[in-house]
């Protein structure tokens, strides 16, 4: 194989190798979002709070 050919192959290989290290596998207890749920307001009438 000569250099021209070996460079686009090279190059595809380290996309490659970028993409599958850029993978992560978070579960929702992984979450960094405090706020992944609703809060006990959302989605009541404001001022109709009432339990």
């Amino acid at each position: 194989m000569n250099a021209l050919k070996k460079l686009p192959f090279a190059l595809l290989l380290i996309a490659l190798g970028a993409l599958a290290g850029g993978c992560t596998y978070k579960t929702e207890k992984d979450s960094s979002i405090p706020w992944s749920r609703p809060a006990d307001w959302e989605g009541q009438i404001p001022g109709m709070g009432g339990r």
